[in-house]
């Protein structure tokens, strides 16, 4: 019996022998339409192929594509467990043409391996197709040698596909197998047919026209095959079951999830061993493809999967979480085909552990409430819309979760009650949010999340993507459109731009929707919406269009390494200074980084090179850079540092680099930094390149900045200061290497030079040669030498003043330097004078005589300067004022 596994590779390999390009699976948000909440099927990622838009170096491919339908109009949810064939995760096989081959040879494709690689007995097919597609019944009677019976033509849309409203569309043809008359069911077309004797097994498109708005059906330029067949339900068909649940893989699943609860798979808890079973893949696949839960879009879809396979654990008896530990099961089946399984298996384990964990502290006390409000009930009435509300409010049970926990009592919810109830707290919310001081043009972002919700955020794992122009905003107001050389803020349903948040800068990049083009200079954040700031340089963009966004890759990449720096540098300096290290503010900018911290002084020579040494060890370690989910609390308990500025709720997203070890790999205990953060990061630390400490400085009172380089901008800056010191060696006609050498023995040549000229100025001063001579005067019975002093620096007065307080024996001494600039004054008093007279009173009497202030020293030897040297006189006459009236 061929496992899944076998089935899979046995398609894969059938299309690759015959031209066929075996393409990956793409991930299960789609980047190419922001239509779709999930990825439904195999077409998705070749959707512009089909349209002319793109183009690839092959035109035949092949994929088993991952699915999930649990949101928006695919959504199976309610049904899986209780039927045979629902999933909220599937795998879609599929063989695909663009402009390539046709009907004549997908059909012979399609039926030679179904009978010849798969083994299954002719007569046990039949097919549908299009009422008026005589062209695919010809080549199925002459392929296949079906008889008119076994063709059976259906008039409806169930045999003609269409991508939408309008675009490329054609007739389908559907194989189906015959399980006996021993099961209820007629065949496609007839009254019977939802029964489950006659199952659809593969479905192929025919993409041979294109819809118009206007209704017209024209020939495509280009004609096409997409075909889809579920794995699951081809696995049933092949291993002889009638149930997609008793295929090995979900067997397997199933058993793995009544081991961790002791309980029997097939017994009384039969249904909810299924739910767990599919909810597990569902959301691990998600959660692999960088979907986490939350209360918006896509994670809050995640969520209530997650929840909803939780609560049928709980009744199933389990005390503690489930689910992370049915992870290993799946990987074992299903991560040699996806390996993204196994790399994060640890994000999803971690995951799903934190969200079982959260719920089942919820889970008692809400089903005892559902419980308390049903008994006050009438047998079979329907839940207040109230009660299913604050389920809601105060434990977070989505609506669909009261109602599938009711299903199994034959009750249903007051949907309309709860709708109402929905809205007043709403009206509440905005009420209490309109007097927060908040500015008031922004009054517009609260209308708009209320709206439309959340930005959907895709921009950690990709820089490209698609999305729905939701709306248009200038000066604080809606708009229906804007046009070239207009400015214009776009909110979008989904985006790949980051918004500026946690010192990292929004992303710049363009929006290009039809052929309008939009520059986007920035993002930033307002409750919950990114706010694609730009201008349109091309054509006219308007709301409820999609777009296709790209960002500036250079720029990003830039930021990004500077993020993961910051992270590396914080984690260096606590090594280097201490725990009280703490982030106080940052950025992260293409260019440069700046990063705030606790400390009380300046760092050394010595820790500045010891902290860019251990930077820049670790970059070169080249170790991945992981990101984990889990609360606050239990970051911080992990060891987690919290960076500045940040706003956690629930969860957190956890960023770790560097290893202590070396390995690149290891426990939580080996792990170099480990932060709460929700930026963006490189993948790998090597990444950042280089890291260059520009220096260190006081940002405020008890808080150091430093700022520092990366990548280019970090080399640019090497070069150029291995330039500048080329030139400053070259001058001084040394080696670089002998530069510092050579400018210490050039320095101390000066100081000898500035002494000697210190001395010769004090010898010619002395001589006379500063002034026309020294005149001792006598004032109030005081010797005096009050002198202005040309060709004399200022530093070099208090030595003058000395040789004068000698030259006069007991007295005072008033120099006055004219520099050409702003005049120096000193003032000396003998020793045996310091007791009735002071030196700083004279020089302060000098100094505001020529416009100056203050002035300080000794008794003995006072300095200050002045403002004016045409005031030297004056200050003469100040001295003399004091000691006349001494």
């Amino acid at each position: 019996m061929p496992s899944l596994n076998d089935i899979r590779s046995t398609f894969l390999n059938y299309f690759q022998r015959n031209g066929h390009r075996i393409v990956d699976s793409s991930p299960l948000v789609p980047r190419n339409d922001p239509t779709l909440m999930f990825t439904n099927s195999g077409m998705v990622q070749f959707k512009n192929c089909f349209t002319g838009a793109e183009t690839r170096d092959y035109s035949r491919a092949t994929t088993s594509q991952k699915c999930v339908r649990a949101g928006g109009k695919h959504n199976d949810l309610d049904n899986v467990g209780y039927t045979a064939r629902h999933h909220t995760f599937f795998e879609m096989l599929g063989n695909f043409s663009f402009g390539d081959y046709f009907k004549s040879d997908a059909i012979p494709f399609a039926w030679e391996l179904l009978t010849r690689d798969f083994d299954i007995p002719k007569d046990r097919l039949l097919v549908t197709v299009y009422h008026t597609d005589d062209e695919a019944a010809d080549i199925w009677k002459k392929v296949a040698g079906l008889s008119d019976d076994r063709i059976i033509r259906i008039a409806t849309d169930d045999n003609f596909w269409r991508m939408g409203p309008t675009g490329p569309c054609g007739p389908c043809t559907e194989i189906f197998f015959d399980h006996g008359d021993k099961i209820w069911g007629g065949p496609p077309g007839s009254a019977d047919e939802d029964g489950d004797r006659f199952i659809e097994i593969w479905n192929l498109v025919f993409m041979q026209n294109e819809q118009f708005a206007d209704g017209r059906l024209e020939p495509l330029p280009m004609q096409s095959i997409d075909t889809g067949m579920g794995l699951e339900r081809i696995g049933a068909l092949l291993q002889g079951k009638h149930d997609n649940y008793d295929t090995d893989l979900m067997r397997a699943l199933i058993e793995a999830s009544a081991h961790a609860t002791s309980q029997d798979p097939d017994g009384p808890g039969r249904i909810h061993h299924r739910v767990i079973a599919d909810h597990l893949r569902s959301t691990s696949f998600l959660i692999a493809d960088g979907v986490m839960p939350s209360n918006e879009g896509r994670g809050y879809v995640l969520r209530r999967i997650m929840r909803r396979a939780m609560r049928h654990a709980h009744q199933l008896g389990a005390q503690d979480p489930v689910m992370h530990r049915l992870v290993p099961a799946l990987v074992r089946q299903m991560g040699s085909a996806y390996p993204e399984l196994s790399r994060a298996q640890a994000l999803i384990e971690e995951t799903l552990r934190l969200e079982e964990t959260r719920f089942r502290q919820t889970l008692d006390r809400g089903l005892k409430l559902l419980d308390d409000e049903l008994s006050g009930l009438p047998e079979g009435a329907e839940l207040p819309g109230a009660a299913a509300f604050k389920l809601y409010d105060t434990y977070g049970f989505p609506l669909d979760l009261t109602q599938d926990a009711l299903r199994e009592k034959g009750r249903s919810v007051d949907t309309d009650g709860f709708d109402a109830a929905m809205a007043e707290q709403k009206a509440k919310a905005r009420a209490s949010w309109a007097g927060s001081g908040e500015t008031s043009d922004a009054a517009i972002w609260f209308d708009l999340a209320e709206a439309e919700g959340a930005t959907e955020f895709l921009g950690y794992d990709t820089e490209t993507a698609e999305g729905q122009i939701l709306a248009l905003v200038r000066d604080g107001a809606e708009i229906a459109a804007a046009k070239a050389g207009e400015p214009v803020q776009i909110v979008l349903n989904q985006t790949p731009f980051y918004a500026e948040s946690g010192g990292q800068l929004g992303d710049a990049g363009l929006l290009r929707s039809g052929s309008a083009v939009v520059r986007i200079t920035d993002t930033k954040k307002s409750q919950g919406l990114h706010i694609h700031i730009g201008e349109v340089v091309e054509g006219e963009i308007t709301k409820g269009q999609g777009a296709a966004l790209s960002v500036d890759h250079d720029r990003r990449s830039a930021i990004r390494a500077n993020h993961s720096a910051t992270h590396l540098l914080h984690e260096a300096l606590r090594r280097a200074l201490g725990d009280h290290v703490a982030q106080r503010g940052s950025l992260n900018a293409p260019d440069r980084l700046r990063f705030d911290f606790s400390h009380s002084q300046g760092l050394s020579a010595a820790e500045l090179v010891q902290v860019e040494a251990e930077v820049n060890e670790f970059i070169r370690q080249n170790s991945v850079v992981d990101t984990r989910i889990m609360t606050p609390d239990e970051a911080r308990a992990l060891g987690a540092q919290a960076l500045f500025g940040e706003k956690y709720g629930h969860e957190v997203r956890v960023v770790s680099m560097g290893m202590l070890d070396g390995s690149g790999k290891g426990t939580d205990g080996q792990t170099y930094s480990l932060e709460l953060c929700g930026g963006t990061h490189v993948a790998r630390t090597g990444q950042i390149g280089i890291f260059v400490l520009l220096g260190d400085s006081a940002s405020s009172a008890g808080v150091r900045r430093i700022e520092a380089l990366t990548g280019e901008g970090a080399l640019a800056h090497v070069k150029a200061q291995t330039r500048q010191l080329q030139e400053v060696a070259a001058v001084l006609k040394v080696t670089p290497d002998e530069l510092a050498g050579r400018a210490k023995a050039l320095l101390d040549e000066r100081r000898k030079l500035e002494n000697e000229v210190a001395q010769l100025r004090r010898e010619l001063a002395m001589s006379g040669g500063g002034a026309a001579g020294v005149e001792i005067r006598e004032i109030g019975g005081v010797k005096l030498i009050a002198q202005v002093m040309t060709g004399v620096a200022g530093k070099d007065l208090p030595g003058l003043v000395d040789e004068m307080k000698a030259r006069v024996g007991s007295g005072a001494v008033l120099l006055i330097a004219d520099t050409g600039a702003k005049p120096a004054v000193a003032a000396g008093v003998t020793p045996d004078l310091t007791d009735t007279l002071s030196a700083v009173t004279l020089v302060r009497a000098a100094a505001e005589a020529m416009g100056g202030k203050g002035g300080g020293g000794r008794p003995d030897m006072a300095q200050a300067g002045g403002a004016d040297i045409a005031g030297a006189e004056a200050a003469i006459a100040a001295v003399e004022a004091i000691l006349g009236g001494k």
